[in-house]
């Protein structure tokens, strides 16, 4: 099952990408080089991030937070949507596969800050610091494992009226295939039941790349 619209044969979604994605040269060089990585399966939905593009600009957004970041390909395409004085607190693991030539070469670099280690560590001290409620939209695509504490964190640090975008809702069809018990597709089940019964935000789940929940703080 195809789930990432630049994988898709769907002639719907091609049709799709051929009237709505626009590219820049360095979103489509950031597309091929990670395409040739062994876990390219990885790199996000470029019709995904581009809906992205459009929430950031409709909410006047200028502080993001993303949890997981891998080439940075959503990265870019957020920073390109971006104001010249807004802001991205990228966490990761490592940065040892973010495409910094690319972010620079677009003009974007300025405005992403890279957290190495845990996210669940670096939200927790954004928290301590005072940045409760001070952020416009999360995008979540991490570890599924994490889901939930990402999740409850960045609830925390987004302000009234913030978005949060979590990734990978549908893992492939997974959700639904109850032979399918491995820890990942557990803890993104247990998500979105719980986000499903969280009356602290309105939801959407929407089939966009492999599924994505947007969560309107209340």
């Amino acid at each position: 099952m195809q789930t990432k619209s630049f994988q898709s044969k769907d002639p719907i979604q091609t049709y799709i990408n051929e009237h709505s994605l626009r590219l820049t040269p360095q979103q489509v060089k950031l597309i091929e080089r990670t395409k040739s990585h062994p876990n390219s399966g990885m790199l996000g939905s470029t019709d995904e991030a581009q809906f992205f593009q459009l929430l950031l600009k409709a909410m006047n957004a200028k502080k993001i937070i993303e949890v997981g970041a891998f080439t940075g390909y959503t990265t870019l395409t957020m920073a390109l949507a971006l104001p010249d004085d807004a802001e991205i607190v990228c966490c990761d693991i490592t940065d040892e596969y973010l495409a910094r030539d690319i972010l620079t070469e677009a003009g974007v670099d300025h405005k992403i800050k890279v957290e190495i280690g845990p996210a669940t560590e670096t939200l927790e001290r954004m928290l301590k610091e005072g940045k409760e409620g001070q952020y416009d939209f999360a995008f979540i695509d991490a570890d599924k494992q994490n889901y939930l504490n990402y999740y409850e964190l960045c609830l925390k640090l987004i302000r009234k009226g913030g978005v949060i975008a979590i990734d990978n809702v549908l893992w492939s069809g997974s959700v639904i295939d109850e032979s399918v018990q491995d820890i990942s597709t557990k803890a993104i089940r247990k998500l979105n039941e719980f986000v499903k019964n969280d009356k602290r935000v309105d939801i959407s789940m929407l089939k966009l790349g492999d599924g994505t929940t947007f969560c309107l703080k209340l």
